[in-house]
């Protein structure tokens, strides 16, 4: 074999290893992005949270811990001075009026998600409305305070 025919087969065994490095590497990006650039098919509902800490635009939505929709926009509202939180949510999942948001924590170190709690209402909720039983994020570092308080009040004392 010639030089240049060496060099040829080098050249098209480099372009087909790129060309594999770079399929696998766009389907990764898919599969790590899969239901972020969705269409959005859904139905909008508000919930006005008084501390939305470790919430943000893309946290999960989860019903029964099951994960049905995301956060599509936080924004402070200047006449009540609470974070509303604009929940999307599937047109096949309808929800009672009177159910409730919570923010809920992954875990000790984890992040935060969006926990539904579907009330019995016969009336549902529709694109627009507000769920008006919330529940703010709670502070690990307000619990370890509060338990350090509760602990030094009751020394007694000789």
């Amino acid at each position: 074999m010639s030089a240049t025919g060496l060099h040829r087969g080098e050249a098209r065994a480099e372009l087909i290893a790129g060309a594999v490095v770079l399929a696998v590497a766009v389907g990764f990006l898919a599969w790590a992005a899969q239901g972020r650039w969705s269409s959005g098919a859904g139905y909008e509902v508000t919930a006005s949270f008084p501390d939305v800490d470790g919430v943000a635009v893309g946290t999960e939505v989860r019903l029964a811990g099951v994960r049905i929709g995301r956060v599509s926009d936080i924004r402070l509202n200047p006449q009540t001075y609470l974070a509303d939180a604009v929940l999307t949510i599937p047109d096949d999942i309808v929800l009672p009026l009177d159910s409730a948001a919570l923010i809920q924590s992954d875990g000790l170190l984890g992040g935060a998600y969006i926990q539904l709690q579907p009330g019995g209402s016969p009336e549902d909720l529709g694109p627009g409305d507000e769920i008006e039983d919330v529940q703010g994020a709670v502070s690990l570092l307000q619990l370890m305070l509060k338990f350090v308080d509760s602990q030094s009040g009751d020394e007694v004392a000789p």
